[in-house]
């Protein structure tokens, strides 16, 4: 098994590509999908899914281009369908046949398990995937630092406990997140600030421009 990380679009949206033997499950394929089909074909891998972490554009940009070149299934939770997260030009369309995930449901493809762990907060839908020592957590948790929750639809509240639900998984795990660069769950647990206990995360006030606390992904 084996992991290739592509960056991708203006937001630089890290998207996986874990493969198995030839066959490859793609997560967030968030823009230029001719860079993704050509890395696919370079290195002889045939992608069996496509798993999202939630409902962005800049992580969904190129799920349909490759949904039509491999007519691949492809997994989110159905809360991010909300038009709130992605408005009008960019709502997110889901191709026909994409399966809405749950917390705990189980998802076999290129002969790996992807457990899906419910992490509301940024978005509604928000999820992590845990697949053997590899955890890929989307804009929930980053390096050293957390997703923002600052839009109408996102909560502080629940991107604690999302938080606190991730630090608390038994073990550690190589930790690949939407943006920055990889790391460990454990790395995290002792050295990011929005890993630790008490940790409090205070809502904009309404004329603020931005929120220097939370990265603004």
């Amino acid at each position: 098994m084996y992991v290739d990380t592509l960056t991708l679009g203006i937001l630089r949206t890290n998207c996986y590509l874990i493969s198995n033997d030839g066959a490859c499950v793609i997560i967030d394929p968030g823009a230029e999908a001719s860079r993704i089909d050509a890395h696919l074909k370079t290195h002889g891998l045939h992608p069996q899914a496509i798993l999202l972490t939630h409902g962005h554009f800049d992580h969904t940009g190129a799920m349909w281009p490759l949904y039509e070149r491999y007519q691949l299934p492809i997994y989110i939770s159905s809360l991010d369908l909300d038009p709130l997260v992605n408005p009008t030009p960019r709502r997110l369309l889901p191709p026909p046949g994409t399966q809405f995930i749950s917390d705990g449901q189980e998802i076999i493809a290129a002969g790996l398990r992807f457990q899906v762990i419910a992490c509301p907060g940024h978005t509604p839908g928000s999820v992590s995937y845990l697949c053997e020592d590899m955890l890929f957590t989307g804009d929930t948790l980053f390096h050293q630092n957390c997703g923002r929750c600052d839009h109408a639809y996102s909560s502080a509240k629940d991107l604690l406990a999302s938080l606190d639900r991730l630090r608390r998984l038994p073990g550690d795990y190589r930790l690949f997140p939407g943006h920055l660069k990889s790391s460990t769950l454990d790395w995290e647990r002792q050295n990011n600030p929005f890993l630790q206990p008490g940790i409090q995360l205070t809502e904009p006030e309404e004329d603020e421009d931005e929120w220097d606390s939370i990265i603004k992904i």
